[in-house]
């Protein structure tokens, strides 16, 4: 086999080179073929344990026995340097006081030192004057003697062999020259040993990223696919806790997958506020380790120390050139993870974020076409004109589905700090319900987006104050994001999305943001519709209002003046012939009551169009109000002719505002302006009464609503003992 006749050639130029300067001597030559008949043994026993495909720990134990065995000594301790200057024990024999997975430092003149340093065989023979840990730890096994000798692959000195005694037993002088003889055998095996291990580490890596790129190419979900990443890390590195994290734009890294032994729940979130992994990695964009997290001061390092973990080890995932996220290793052992761990887990990681992107830009690509497709039925909704309720509730449905959220509410903000929710969706009903209003209070989402007028998010409401954070805590709402819905605009309300468990991704605040532009298209297209049904109510009521009043005015006035005149009529009829003089009386007194009907109806007129609006023209028509007025008035007026129902509308909103002058205002004097131009009839009417008119009032409103349903615009101002000003326009259309 390749691996033994390797091995043999190795052996041969060995003991070539030990006898350079011993033949001829028979003891030596006895000695030294029994010496080589047992490494020959040995050579077969270590070959055969690397041909048979062993993983590196057990050849390393194979080698280990066979040196104390061949060497006759108690300890053997064969040691691979790290790049951190600590030697890595390998491989051991006779229970050491240095296990196999132990690092240890190199201490100055330690033995491990001395062969690191210069290359060479290093002897140490009095351990009690040697620093350091090892010195220590030496003295406490009673070490006497120890001599190490490198061991040289591919040119490098990789780590070395030392053989230890016990005691007062001392190693004899050849012992360097033994040990290095075997060791060049222990370097063969180690190379293909390594070799072996790296081509069966690369089949695995190509075949976990198969498996993975056949998740990516059947569409899974970045979930799915960050899900099998961890798992096919811990299966290659051969490690129990494995956590993806991805970083998060407000200086946090949220738990998007894990495997194995992992303490955090996936959406686990945690800020970079101290010396993890993640916050170093961050800051150097290099793999970072951490050997020991026992009182490490961050969120995470202290979350990972209360896990039981101590040391880690992590590495950048950078997609399309920028970092994402890191991939990280955790064990409880004491002992640091093995200093390859970085190297192997970089390699795997780079073809990983590879399947990341593709990924993330083929989930992008669906989510973005799923939420066009959920807004293009929502628009359809508004469009058509549905109920608000009905908006409403398929807007929070379907926000539901397209953000993946646990519950969604629509909640609107009363002025009297108060919020009520309007709508809102769950799949188990689980979500608040409508019509609840609690106070605005505590750093809840509803008063963060008032606040803010902007979206939001609070991750835990675990402790936030306020009714309306335990009543999330009762329903079981873990965390929220929100976006407020503005109108005219003001903040009208907010619509919110929550999750029972994890955290929402980055980014996810805007998606919600979408979804309540409609919602506020919604308000105001049904805040218009309910102004206009309710502005063509008041002005049917008002007319309705105005035929009884003018109905009362006449029975009242007109009417009974004129039945009175009739009687009087009757009678002098018949005293005409009998009493001429009372006749005569009765004659003068209706015509007495015939004029006063005149001038009532007359007056009656005055609400009603006018003959001469329709002959005359606006100007006309406002002048004789004008000299009918019991308050004076100057009239500014275009001369122009203009459409008749512009021509009606503006003169019974001059008409009901001078009445309102006169009757309310108290005023001295009254100013009528009337302008046309731009495709506009502007309308001014200022008086220099009292002011204090209530914007809201029925008078107020009734010329408002003229002007609307004219599709024009009103503006009123009456400060206090400041007068009242009316402003208007109408559009010049033709009739």
């Amino acid at each position: 086999m390749p691996e033994m006749q390797a091995l043999s050639g190795h052996l041969q130029m060995a003991r070539f080179r030990s006898h350079d300067d011993g033949v001829g001597q028979s003891d030596e030559v006895h000695g030294d073929s029994r010496f080589l008949a047992e490494e020959q043994g040995a050579l077969r026993r270590v070959a055969t344990s690397v041909a048979h495909g062993s993983a590196p720990g057990e050849v390393f134990a194979v080698l280990a026995r066979e040196f104390a065995q061949l060497l006759h000594v108690p300890l053997i301790v064969m040691v691979r340097f790290g790049p951190d200057r600590t030697g890595y024990v390998v491989g051991a024999y006779g229970d050491p006081p240095f296990p196999v997975g132990s690092s240890w430092p190199l201490d100055p003149r330690s033995v491990m030192a001395q062969v690191y340093a210069t290359g060479r065989p290093a002897r140490v023979d009095d351990y009690s004057q040697l620093d350091g840990v090892v010195g220590k730890v030496a003295r406490a096994a009673r070490f006497h003697s120890t001599v190490g000798v490198p061991i040289v692959v591919a040119g490098k000195t990789w780590g070395a062999t030392i053989a230890i005694t016990i005691g007062d037993d001392s190693l004899p002088a050849d012992t360097a020259r033994r040990l290095a003889d075997f060791t060049d055998l222990v370097a063969a095996a180690i190379s293909n040993t390594e070799a072996r291990d790296e081509l069966r580490v690369l089949a695995d890596e190509q075949a976990a990223l198969r498996r993975l790129a056949t998740l990516v190419a059947e569409g899974s979900r970045p979930a799915a696919v960050f899900a099998a990443a961890a798992e096919e890390v811990a299966k290659v590195l051969d490690v129990r806790i494995v956590d993806l994290l991805r970083y998060e734009p407000d200086d946090a890294v949220t738990v998007v997958a894990g495997w194995g032994e992992v303490p955090f729940p996936i959406g686990s979130r945690f800020p970079l506020d101290g010396p993890s992994i993640a916050s170093k990695i961050k800051a150097t964009r290099e793999a970072q380790r951490i050997d020991d997290y026992s009182g490490n001061p961050s969120a995470l390092g202290s979350s990972v120390d209360r896990a039981g973990i101590r040391t880690g080890v992590g590495v950048p995932v950078s997609v399309d050139g920028k970092l994402w996220g890191v991939m990280a290793i955790g064990s409880r052992a004491p002992d640091p993870l093995p200093s390859t761990t970085e190297e192997r887990l970089r390699d795997f990681v780079e073809l990983l974020a590879v399947a990341i992107a593709n990924s993330e830009a083929r989930h992008g690509l669906r989510k973005l076409a799923d939420e066009q497709d959920a807004l293009r039925r929502l628009a359809t909704l508004v469009a058509q004109g549905a109920p608000s309720h009905a908006v409403f509730d398929a807007v929070c449905e379907e926000a539901a589905r397209i953000i993946g959220s646990s519950t969604v509410n629509l909640a609107r903000f009363a002025p009297a700090g108060c919020t009520t929710t309007v709508a809102g969706w769950s799949r188990d009903g689980s979500h608040v319900p409508a019509g609840v209003c609690l106070p605005m209070e505590g750093e809840v989402i509803n008063v963060i987006v008032q606040r803010e007028r902007a979206p939001g998010r609070v991750e835990d409401y675990a402790d936030v104050e306020g009714e309306l954070a335990a009543l999330l805590r009762r329903l079981g709402v873990r965390t929220e994001i929100g976006a407020p819905v503005i109108v005219d605009g003001e903040v009208w309300g907010a619509l919110i999305a929550g999750l029972r468990e994890g955290t929402f991704p980055r980014r996810s605040e805007q998606r919600v943001a979408g979804f309540a532009e409609l919602i506020a298209t919604a308000v105001s297209n049904a805040d218009t519709r309910a102004e206009l049904l309710a502005s063509r109510a008041r002005l049917v009521t008002a007319a309705d209002e105005g035929r009884r009043k003018l109905a009362r005015d006449i029975h009242d006035g007109a009417q009974q003046r004129l039945v009175t005149a009739i009687v009087s009529l009757q009678l002098a009829d018949r005293q005409l012939d009998t009493d001429p003089e009372g006749a005569r009386t009765l004659l003068r007194d209706a015509l007495s009551q015939s004029r006063a009907g005149l001038d009532e109806l007359r007056e009656l007129a005055t609400g009603m169009h006018p003959a001469i609006l329709t002959n005359s023209g606006l100007r006309a028509a406002i002048e004789a109000l004008a000299q009918r007025s019991r308050v004076p008035v100057n009239v500014r007026a275009t001369s122009q002719r203009l459409p008749s129902h512009i021509e009606a509308g503006a003169y019974f909103l001059i008409a009901e505002a001078l009445t309102n002058a006169s009757k309310h205002a108290r005023a001295s004097r009254v100013e009528v302006v009337i302008r046309a131009r731009e495709g506009v009839l502007e309308i001014e009417v200022f008086d220099d009464g009292v002011g204090g008119a209530d914007p809201h009032g029925s008078g107020v409103r009734g010329l408002e609503d003229r002007v609307e349903a004219l599709g024009g615009t009103f503006r009123i101002e009456s400060p206090e003992g400041r007068g009242t000003a009316i402003h208007a326009t109408l559009p010049l259309l033709s009739d």
